[in-house]
């Protein structure tokens, strides 16, 4: 098949297999050009490996730490007239990869939500690892949770709390500015976005996985979260989101106390940066923040993607040998330069300027918003021939 981009409302529909190895391979290279990280991880399970964070950090803890992986993700295989999901393929690139450079790993296609799923993926583990689990990274991505307790299926939604939003947002294919009307979430939204996007699953796995003895002494945990600035408060941290992530976090807090006592582990939530993801690219008004950022960021020289923020994560705020290095509310930090009152003040001031699709082109980079967004599917990525037929 011959795959080209199918993008409907900020959504693509397609991924080219090629595209997608190339951006695994980016990234590796990128991790292998910088210093190896010394950590006591030698086994990691990654839950939600197959892009963005989850995949980000598999790749940090394999090429970096030589650690052994088994990353965990849900992804849909390519049928006669479809393309898989970009997830399929970054899977099959990262364990091409991992098996051509000497590195053992183990990829499991499963909805880590179900209990039929961690058992098997618990039993998967004890064989494979062969020893105790060093790291569980938690980056499961998804807007659907059946809660088998209860009967229930949950679908989280991104409504603003309280009042309705209405704002601009862009179309970032054609660089243009659009308004977004949202309607305030129900009481039922709330809980529905808690269930499926909180710290009750990530919780689970983690009691599930010490009563089966299967953590190493000094473990840790990590989520991933965001906080954001003033000017998407209402539609991402004040809204349904928002209160899935207070959830998160919550949850790390306890969890963080019982790792000590059973393990001297330790159970974290780490703030990231705002980056292009399949998720944030239909979140009105980040794609329109995110732009102005990157510019802001490239032109101070610190602009990072899930790549760069994910070995600065282990490299200096984890191993860096000065401890964990943690806020008041015992949160990593990787969105510290994004949150820097400088970048701010900036980005607000530009943000402030926008009125037209004259002034949005002069005041963000929708260019690298988008180019990044494609480059997630496999596509605009240098020396890939996205004329040639490719095997999907």
């Amino acid at each position: 098949m011959i795959v080209k981009p199918q993008i409907i409302n900020n959504v693509c529909k397609t991924s080219h297999p090629t595209g997608c190895a190339k951006e695994v391979e980016n990234q590796i290279n990128y991790v292998k050009s910088q210093p190896k990280i010394t950590s006591n991880i030698k086994n990691a399970l990654v839950l939600g490996a197959s892009g963005g964070y989850g995949l980000a950090s598999r790749i940090v803890l394999a090429y970096s730490m030589g650690a052994t992986t088994m990353g965990v993700s849900f992804e849909r295989a390519a049928s006669e007239d479809k393309t898989a999901t970009p997830g399929w393929y970054n899977n099959k690139a990262f364990s091409e990869y991992a098996k051509r450079d000497g590195l053992k790993e183990k990829t499991i296609i499963g909805d880590a939500f179900l209990k039929s799923s961690k058992e098997n993926i618990t039993k998967e583990a004890k064989e494979f690892f062969g020893g105790k689990i060093d790291c569980i990274i938690y980056s499961l991505a998804t807007g659907i949770r059946k809660d088998e307790n209860e009967g229930i299926t949950y679908r989280s939604t991104l409504k603003p709390i309280g009042k309705d939003y209405s704002g601009f947002g862009t179309d970032f294919m054609k660089e243009e500015l659009i308004n977004v009307e949202m309607p305030a979430a129900s009481d039922e939204d709330i809980k529905s976005t808690v269930k499926v996007m909180g710290g009750e699953d990530w919780k689970d796995w983690i009691e599930l996985l010490i009563k089966e003895d299967m953590l190493s002494e000094n473990c840790i945990t990590l989520a991933y979260s965001y906080i954001g600035p003033e000017m998407t408060k209402a539609i991402y941290r004040d809204g349904t989101i928002g209160k899935a992530k207070d959830d998160l976090e919550a949850t790390a807090l306890n969890m963080d106390k019982m790792m000590q006592e059973k393990l001297k582990g330790h159970a974290y939530v780490s703030v990231a940066k705002a980056v292009v993801t399949r998720a944030s690219a239909v979140i009105p008004a980040m794609p329109l923040y995110i732009s102005i950022l990157f510019k802001v960021m490239k032109d101070k020289g610190i602009h990072e993607g899930c790549i760069e923020q994910m070995y600065r994560q282990f490299a200096e705020k984890i191993y860096s040998g000065k401890g964990f290095i943690l806020d008041e509310e015992n949160r990593l930090r990787l969105d510290d330069w994004e949150m820097r009152e400088d970048v701010q003040k900036e980005v607000a001031a530009a943000w402030d300027k926008i009125k037209d699709n004259d002034s949005l082109k002069a005041n963000a980079d929708l260019a690298q918003f988008r180019d990044e967004y494609l480059h997630l599917h496999g596509f605009g990525l240098d020396g890939i021939d996205y004329d040639a037929d490719v095997q999907i």
